[in-house]
């Protein structure tokens, strides 16, 4: 399993599902003398603050969370009499989601209270959010798309066994999404192990999501009404560990989705709607990962003749800071130069809706990349989202022509150079002349010296172009650590030099 997987947080009801692990990764370069530029959000540091080990990133977690699937479990245990077993403490998690709300009383789901603070971004009036070819009848034909039940099936299928404490074989669950397109196939199913896909969180989690950002006004008390509604529904099922009621709240979800569906009634609450907001952004990027990257993660670590680095993560709440930060619009361009396994990529594509590119040099990051996005556009489909164009390039991002081309029109750079060599960053500063006048490149580390001037011996440096301002983010931004710290972002602004070579008005 990896990164979204384990950071993965109840949907928009606000209750936390799925335990994690911790997300620094180990992992070998495949060219050891050569700068590392891997991953924007995966940065690697020979620092030795920093442990290559999972133990530190356990020490930076302060939140936990217990599964839907593990209470489930729990409960059908002793509700058959089984005795009880010692388990272990479960992983201290780091959470993908942003904010946390209280569940219900009810139902034994443990809950983090946060303060809510929204990083998504800003509205975009020009923003075409809605898939036409999603609610449309060629929308409704099949298409290739990672089933929830073929995680739980195949050769994986020993690592699941029945939910709900059922015998024999387990239930197929049909999953409608808001759109016109074909159920997703689900397992009724829990892992024998935490770290294992829980396809009853996922259908818990896609219903709350639905309830909260595509129902009408008019149809909301089918969803959320606290007595009768789907997800209270839901939420009791779980919690009386009762499949039949379980079962029947699916399918009256699906019902319910089939008619707004037919009715129009989704597709003009997404065509009233300007933004996606972070948490929706996460489910779905989190189902993308669980299908793709998780099942073949430990590839990432099988490189050749390199030696040992820490890898981590910026998660999604902070990429989502910055869109808002840099005003990141649907008509612009993103680059992220060190694009891993595509998450920041794609991230851009749907949030915002913007042309997004990123440039990756190693072969296994770019192999899941590559299931990434074929996933992504499956998922957005099904959610009946129409995302930003995205492209993935392999190689050297100093190297690829289409990278240094889409450089000189790009509107924000992202650029992790946590621990990029000097010489490596006085290589990127060299790129910042060819950029237009106002794009913004976001850093983990500035490119302009502190205190620096221009002044008539540095006259030429690229740096003079840049204006740069100091951010801090916050805890639970990044994976390696659970303490904040300071990012940067420079505009491209040629006015300071011109003013300093001809001071005249």
């Amino acid at each position: 399993m990896g990164f979204f997987d384990h950071l993965q947080k109840g949907g928009a009801g606000g209750f936390s599902l799925q335990p994690k692990k911790a997300q620094i990764r180990k992992v070998v370069q495949t060219r050891p003398a050569a700068p590392t530029r891997s991953a924007t959000h995966t940065p690697e540091t020979r620092s030795p603050r920093v442990q290559p080990s999972a133990e530190r990133s356990q020490k930076a977690q302060s939140l936990k969370s217990r599964s839907v699937s593990s209470d489930l479990e729990a409960r059908s245990a002793k509700r058959l009499g089984t005795p009880s077993r010692i388990r272990k403490r479960p992983t201290p998690e780091q959470r993908l989601s942003s904010d946390d709300d209280a569940s219900d009383s009810d139902a034994s789901f443990e809950v983090h209270k946060r303060a809510r603070m929204s990083a998504s971004a800003e509205p975009d009036p020009a923003r075409r959010l809605r898939s036409v070819k999603a609610f449309s009848e060629e929308g409704s034909r099949p298409f290739k798309m990672m089933h929830a039940a073929e995680i739980t099936s195949g050769q994986k299928a020993g690592k699941f066994k029945p939910a709900f404490g059922a015998d024999g074989k387990a239930k197929q669950i049909l999953l409608r999404y808001p759109s016109a397109s074909p159920k997703e196939r689900y397992e009724c199913v829990v892992p024998r192990e935490n770290d294992e896909f829980r396809p009853i969180d996922d259908i818990v989690q896609v219903i709350e999501t639905v309830a909260d950002h595509y129902i009408p006004a008019e149809a909301a008390d089918e969803f959320n009404d606290e007595t009768t509604g789907i997800k209270r529904r839901l939420r009791r099922a779980l919690a009386v560990t009762s499949e039949n009621q379980f079962l029947d709240a699916v399918n009256d979800y699906n019902e319910a989705i089939q008619r707004l569906v037919k009715d129009g009634s989704l597709a003009k609450q997404l065509d009233s709607t300007l933004r996606i907001d972070l948490p929706w952004v996460e489910r779905i990027l989190t189902q993308i990962y669980s299908r793709t990257v998780s099942p073949r993660v430990e590839s990432l670590r099988q490189y050749e003749n390199g030696t040992d680095n820490v890898y981590g993560e910026l998660l999604p709440r902070f990429i989502s800071t910055i869109f808002k930060e840099t005003k990141l619009k649907s008509g612009q361009v993103f680059v992220d130069l060190g694009s891993g396994v595509g998450n920041v990529v794609l991230q851009a594509a749907l949030e915002i809706g913007c042309e997004s590119w990123g440039c990756e040099m190693m072969s296994n990051a770019c192999d899941l990349a590559d299931l990434q996005q074929s996933e992504f556009k499956a998922r957005c489909r099904l959610w009946g989202i129409v995302p930003g164009k995205t492209h993935l390039v392999r190689g050297d991002f100093l190297e690829q022509e289409s990278i240094i081309s889409v450089l000189k029109r790009a509107d924000v750079v992202l650029i992790n150079n946590q621990a990029f060599t000097p010489q490596l960053n006085n290589e990127l500063i060299n790129h910042f002349l060819d950029m237009k006048e106002g794009c913004k490149i976001v850093s983990l580390k500035s490119f302009v010296p502190a205190g620096h001037k221009i002044q008539s011996r540095n006259l030429n440096s690229p740096i003079n172009l840049l204006q740069v301002q100091q951010k801090n983010y916050w805890s639970n931004n990044v994976s390696w650590t659970d303490v904040g710290g300071t990012y940067f972002i420079a505009t491209k602004d040629s006015s300071r030099l011109k003013a300093f070579i001809d001071p005249t008005p």
